[in-house]
């Protein structure tokens, strides 16, 4: 029986992961519950603040003990875990999934419960799909983004070496400045210009110092058909306006939570398969291609209304980062380089349009 915990199982990946290597997904809902540290930049926003993730006191009652998950019957996410009898434990700030139901609680910013929690679950992989995405309320509270993005990595990886365990962790663009021109490779030289930017940083090496064996996935633009981010605000906002300003010269490649979900259930199938070391360290996983703010939220409005998603489509005026000053310093260049990926396991990696059309058309379909 092989153990895989999911940290942050209420944010837009740690969902989308549920989905992808579970029989059943959590219970259908709109907000985020009461995981407030849930992976998903949702305060990424060029358009206007978001404000907060949802809270307790509106997480409905749940009922019965805590929900696990076994592995899909044949079919597709079967494939990915073949070779493994896996049970999947989903954990969130909260102790509870959307629509209520019970599931483990680990807050990241408590050393003593997590450290609690990893030795009574006894986890094999640890799949960290949590993070504090506040962007500019780190500059703010970089001491609490610094202990939940840089400090709890090393105190997985830790853990994870002293008990023969593995661990994938999700990072970011923002470890970059944004100063290239051509997309970033793996190794290329990191230079965060934010306080999350250094506390994700600060992560990856605290994981990689660990001894741990592990995986890095970043990742950048990560969007979804659920929770707060930029795809829902900008539903949201072509109904209730008929203009709307969007940054134009911050680019990047949208990627949706459900390919990151996705091609993580089909790395981790061939990296627990395996015994060698080599395919462990850091990957760049994006959508194919880029584009800016505006030309993602011009893509949106002209999918949701051929999809009846909207009735008319606002006109989008391009404007310029100084034109929509926020407190942290956004990288004008968030484009990654997959190709290490794609060669080491094989995955595909769709152009970001095409995977907008797949989520946009999922949600037409509801």
């Amino acid at each position: 029986m092989m153990r895989i915990l999911i940290t942050g199982a209420n944010g837009q990946v740690g969902y989308e992961l549920l989905r992808a290597l579970s029989k059943s997904p959590p219970l259908q809902g709109e907000g985020l519950g009461g995981d407030g540290f849930g992976f998903g930049f949702a305060e990424e926003n060029p358009t206007l603040p978001l404000r907060g993730r949802g809270s307790e006191a509106n997480t409905p009652p749940g009922g019965g003990g805590v929900r696990r998950f076994s592995p899909l019957p044949p079919g597709e996410a079967e494939r990915l875990v073949r070779n493994h009898n896996c049970e999947i434990i989903p954990a969130t700030r909260s102790g509870r999934l959307e629509g209520g139901s019970a599931c483990e609680t680990i807050d990241l910013a408590d050393s003593n419960n997590l450290s609690a929690a990893l030795d009574r679950l006894a986890p094999d992989l640890i799949i960290n799909a949590a993070a504090y995405t506040a962007v500019d309320r780190a500059e703010d509270e970089p001491e609490l983004a610094q202990r939940i993005n840089g400090d709890t990595p090393g105190f997985l990886g830790a853990w994870a070496a002293r008990h023969g365990a593995r661990v994938v962790h999700y990072s970011t663009d923002y470890v970059f400045d944004g100063d290239a021109t051509a997309p970033y490779r793996e190794d290329d030289a990191t230079h965060p210009v934010s306080a999350y930017g250094r506390s994700k940083l600060a992560g990856e090496f605290a994981l990689r110092d660990s001894g741990a064996r592990h995986l890095i996935l970043r990742t950048a633009w990560v969007y979804a058909a659920r929770g707060h981010n930029f795809l829902r605000t900008m539903l949201r906002l072509g109904k209730e306006r008929s203009e709307l300003r969007v940054v134009d010269d911050q680019i990047g490649a949208p990627t949706p939570a459900s390919l990151i979900a996705d091609v993580t259930a089909q790395v981790i199938a061939q990296w627990c398969g395996g015994e060698q070391t080599s395919r462990d360290g850091t990957y760049h996983l994006v959508a194919s291609g880029h584009t800016s703010w505006c030309g993602f939220a011009r893509a949106i409005f002209e999918r949701a209304r051929y999809a009846n998603l909207l009735h008319r489509i606002p006109e989008v005026h391009a404007i310029r980062t100084a034109d929509y000053p926020t407190k942290a310093t956004r990288p004008a260049w968030s484009v990654l380089d997959s190709t290490k990926l794609r060669d080491t396991f094989g995955v595909d990696l769709p152009d970001w349009q095409a995977a907008l059309s797949r989520v946009i058309g999922e949600m037409s379909s509801r």
